[in-house]
């Protein structure tokens, strides 16, 4: 079973950056679509980027689209979101996801089978 652990999260003032980090356990990290999900108080998980196993094509969420980059180093089975020019809206709880058939729709929560803890990121104003 894959295990993701995020790291990076914390609090920064608006139009700042920060990059978050997960690393992910197992062979097979390189065959994994990846993303990026955050949700924050009493709202619905929400999709912000993802990235195909071989790095060549990434969709974001269109709020973040200029602002964040995701990547990955298979190498180092590990998977980054580059987040700049933060906005008090973005502040959240931000999963790293895995999906190992690269089946269904890779904007939808329920396309990935394995989730990280979650790392929060606060933005404040």
């Amino acid at each position: 079973q894959v295990q993701l652990i995020e790291s990076g999260g914390g609090l920064v003032q608006a139009g700042g950056s920060l990059r978050l980090s997960c690393a992910a356990s197992g062979r097979t990290f390189s065959n994994y679509r990846m993303g990026w999900f955050r949700q924050a108080p009493g709202k619905e998980r929400e999709f912000v980027a993802t990235i195909s196993w071989s790095g060549s094509s990434t969709l974001y969420v269109d709020s973040v689209k200029g602002r964040f980059t995701i990547s990955r180093d298979n190498a180092k089975n590990t998977v980054y979101l580059q987040m700049n020019s933060l906005k008090p809206e973005d502040t959240a709880v931000y999963y790293c996801a895995a999906d190992r058939d690269n089946l269904g729709n890779p904007r939808r929560v329920e396309t990935y089978d394995h989730w990280g803890q979650g790392t929060q990121v606060t933005v404040s104003s």
